[in-house]
């Protein structure tokens, strides 16, 4: 078996370790009748905020979310290959979303921990994201606000917004589109987009399959233009 192959090897189970424990913590304390989803994934590459985040290699990714009314609390973790040494980011979020005039709500802090970081490389860091959507027949759209204070490594205070725009062609496939920009002290500006299509094989499986482009072609490969392609499993 080659070296490439145990570590993956070794990535996926820790991370899938990681995704059920806490499972068992965030459900075991939870209220009353919670509904509790589990998602896993398999992606070409994984994406963050435009910029991909696996350096070309395969990702595999979990994800289980707790949710009792307006609330919910959830854990996502992916293998990865980060500049100072990362191989996995893992995601906590505790979050409100209600409804009102007419919209749909999310204010929510996130936890970003990016475990094999370098010595002495600040890799983890709060993230507060607000999200406000509407859905008028088959289309639908989404804005989003993610600011940090003080990010990964020598990132300081850094700001992501993003618009969504979607459209259901059928009960089972959308097509969407999203244009977003990055502005950080301490780290890369950049503007970023994505368009692609999502189809739903069964009610469990989906599969996604998007282009991913920004403005900052010079900032490295993580930058460039891509085509996307992920398969999910959620039950």
């Amino acid at each position: 078996m080659s070296s490439f192959t145990i570590k993956a090897v070794r990535r996926t189970g820790v991370l899938f370790s990681t995704i059920f424990a806490a499972a068992a913590l965030i459900a075991g304390p939870a209220a009353a009748d919670p509904e509790i989803d589990f998602q896993v994934g398999v992606a070409s590459e994984y994406m963050g905020k435009g910029a991909a985040k696996s350096n070309g290699e395969v990702a595999w990714s979990g994800q289980v979310e707790v949710t009792e009314g307006d609330f919910h609390a959830s854990v996502f973790a992916s293998t990865a290959e980060l500049s100072q040494g990362s191989d996995a980011e893992i995601i906590t979020t505790v979050g409100w979303a209600p409804e009102a005039l007419g919209f749909e709500w999310d204010f929510a802090v996130l936890n970003r921990d990016l475990p094999g970081t370098a010595a002495g490389v600040d890799s983890n860091y709060w993230e507060y994201q607000a999200d406000v959507s509407r859905s008028v027949g088959p289309v639908s759209g989404r804005v989003r606000v993610n600011y940090t204070p003080d990010g990964f490594a020598s990132t300081e205070e850094a700001w992501w917004v993003e618009a969504q725009a979607a459209y259901k062609i059928s009960s089972k496939t959308k097509a969407s589109a999203a244009l977003g920009t990055r502005r950080a002290h301490g780290g890369a500006d950049y503007t970023a987009w994505n368009v692609g299509v999502k189809h739903k094989l069964t009610e469990a499986i989906s599969v996604d399959v998007r282009w991913y482009d920004t403005d900052q072609h010079d900032l490295g490969d993580s930058y460039d233009g891509r085509l996307v392609g992920a398969l999910t499993f959620a039950f």
